[in-house]
């Protein structure tokens, strides 16, 4: 609401600065936001219901956003696209088609689900305080987390699926036994899981590899490595930690 021209501050977004190393892209930095954890249907609940001011069953409400979804993802398979006011999603099937009578190759034409924002969404966008924090520690860092299989971005975990971590000095490298990529369970720190086996891409701004078995939660991913660009490698194993926590969901 504004009162006498002064536009009340609805919500703050802060961000860290880091270096722009994209190629003819101007501005010397890009922003990212400073994450906290992924909520859960659960704690969107919650919140509703403590800060909201929701005077209905708690655990009903959960149920019945649960059903909602589990619904809204049976007619989405069925084609249909769903609004839900503030964003929609839409069922896409990419690759391309060699003649008019190809059949659906699943591997060749992959199903996706596309998110589009609506106008009380964006118009909400406008109202953000975006808050610079100052630079970030840029001499490496974790940037981007894929979850393959479900193509959510900072959020998701699948065991058994691929994973694709970007950053800058993340290659794993080195003599150290710790050297790895780690899951690391936030209910418990010392519930570290290393990812097995070699991964598929190594190189310093990108990791591809296979997300091990984990229980339901949350975790933290750490990659572990002795790796220096262009020198000897480090005597000890540096930690690089991102903040954002991934969850694994409950089947």
């Amino acid at each position: 609401m504004a009162i006498n021209n002064v536009v009340e501050v609805l919500h703050r977004v802060p961000v860290k600065l880091y270096p722009n190393y994209l190629p003819q892209v101007e501005g010397a930095y890009i922003a990212r936001t400073v994450n906290e954890a992924t909520l859960n249907i659960e704690q969107v609940c919650a919140a509703l219901k403590n800060r909201g001011g929701f005077t209905g069953n708690y655990n009903d409400l959960v149920e019945y956003v649960r059903q909602f979804f589990d619904e809204a993802a049976y007619q989405l398979c069925d084609g249909f696209a769903v609004n839900t006011g503030y964003f929609s999603v839409h069922p896409n099937v990419g690759g391309m088609f060699d003649k008019a009578t190809e059949g659906h190759d699943t591997g060749k034409h992959p199903v996706t689900f596309r998110f589009r924002t609506r106008a009380p969404l964006r118009a909400l966008a406008e109202r953000i305080v975006v808050e610079v924090e100052g630079l970030a520690d840029a001499s490496c860092y974790i940037d981007e987390f894929i979850d393959v299989s479900t193509e959510a971005v900072n959020e998701t975990l699948t065991p058994g699926g691929m994973f694709n971590i970007s950053g800058h000095k993340v290659k794993v490298a080195g003599d150290s036994p710790d050297v790895g990529v780690y899951f690391v369970s936030a209910a418990d720190p010392s519930q570290r899981v290393k990812v097995a086996g070699h991964l598929a891409e190594n190189a310093a701004s990108k990791l591809i590899g296979v997300i091990p078995a984990l229980t339901p939660g949350a975790y933290t991913l750490e990659v572990v490595t002795q790796y220096t660009h262009g020198g000897s490698p480090l005597k000890e194993p540096r930690t690089i930690t991102f903040a954002p926590q991934l969850t694994v969901l409950t089947p």
